[in-house]
């Protein structure tokens, strides 16, 4: 873990990204439920109203993440997982997939090169009528360590008080690991060269009762061709989405589905700390992306990627993320949809 932030130039120059990703919504839609805190200091709905920008949100809209294109295609399961898991998904076959790639920004209109973090939904469905739906991006940890400090996170960042992401940084140290990743990543070109990370933990259950914590990730086939944040920019507003259209009218895209397994004493409850390299990692299968259509008249355009819709075999861990983030994907998804008459009624 990075040491604490301090005043000097790289904390401010650290403070100054972590302002800039969260302002343009790249801080991910992780929030908070009703519950865990007093509903008088937060509730979904205080949550979901501290992603607005200042001219008010998108209406129709999701309310981060907005920015986004809808794919199908599949899961094919190697069957590796079952040790894990007794999930249907993760038994050898083909389980059919409506996704989709967004950029972690309020703005449905940005350009594709203002936001830093870009993410990935997946709803996969089997068989037995179950489902798995996962929300990932490709930050390798999350800015902070409970829900309460994120919504203090997003506070201070449009707050008008100069000081007042320099107070939040240095009583959340934490936030130095992803503000150096913000700061000194580079950009790929396109959606299929990004890794995903699910970052919370969750409970893999097997056959015989066993479990196990455990992260995952999706692991691009494609490698990553690296680009400044300037000649993404000039490439033009929509530049992801057309290269992702135009690369999977000419084949697929695959990715890894890696599950990593944490050891005792890892920190399964805090999203911010990454685990080991070395541990224990299965490959369960291919993530296929076959077919991009534009949302509105998308098959993801009213999906909720609620991490929380698990099949039999996945559960909630002691991370409180994803009950949080189901709790204002719920306020988000009504309020788009009360808005629907202005959302567009067909893509461009």
């Amino acid at each position: 873990m990075s040491d604490p932030i301090r005043p000097s130039g790289r904390s401010t120059a650290v403070s100054l990204a972590v302002i800039a990703l969260v302002v343009g919504g790249a801080a991910t839609a992780f929030a908070y439920t009703a519950g865990w805190l007093s509903p008088d200091r937060l509730t979904p709905a205080r949550m979901a109203d501290a992603f607005a920008p200042p001219g008010g949100p998108a209406l129709g809209h999701r309310r981060n993440h907005a920015k986004g294109v809808c794919f199908t295609g599949t899961f094919e399961s190697n069957g590796a997982a079952e040790a894990l898991s007794k999930a249907q998904v993760f038994a050898a076959g083909k389980y059919p997939v409506v996704g989709r790639f967004n950029l972690g920004t309020a703005d449905p209109m940005a350009a594709d090169g203002s936001a830093r973090v870009r993410g990935l939904g997946i709803m996969i469905t089997t068989p037995d009528g179950q489902q798995w739906r996962s929300a990932m991006i490709d930050a390798p940890v999350f800015p902070v360590s409970t829900p309460q400090a994120f919504f203090e996170l997003l506070t201070a960042s449009g707050s008008k008080e100069p000081d007042a992401m320099k107070t939040f940084a240095a009583a959340h140290p934490e936030i130095a690991a992803f503000g150096g990743w913000a700061k000194s990543a580079p950009f790929t070109s396109s959606y299929a060269e990004e890794r995903y990370n699910s970052l919370n933990s969750f409970v893999f259950t097997n056959a015989g009762g066993e479990k196990s914590v455990v992260r995952w990730s999706l692991a691009p086939e494609a490698a990553p061709v690296t680009v400044s944040a300037d000649e993404l920019k000039q490439r033009g507003p929509d530049v992801l989405t057309s290269e992702i259209t135009d690369r999977i009218a000419k084949g697929p895209a695959r990715w890894t589905l890696v599950v990593t397994v944490a050891n005792p004493g890892d920190p399964t409850a805090d999203p911010s700390k990454a685990w080991p390299d070395d541990r224990r990692k299965v490959e369960a299968g291919k993530l296929i992306v076959e077919r991009i259509e534009a949302e509105p008249d998308g098959p993801c355009r009213d999906v909720n990627f609620d991490p929380t819709v698990l099949p039999a075999g996945v559960g909630v861990s002691d991370d409180p993320f994803p009950a949080a983030r189901s709790a204002v994907y719920a306020v988000s998804f009504d309020r788009r949809a009360a808005e629907a008459g202005h959302y567009p009624k067909t893509a461009k």
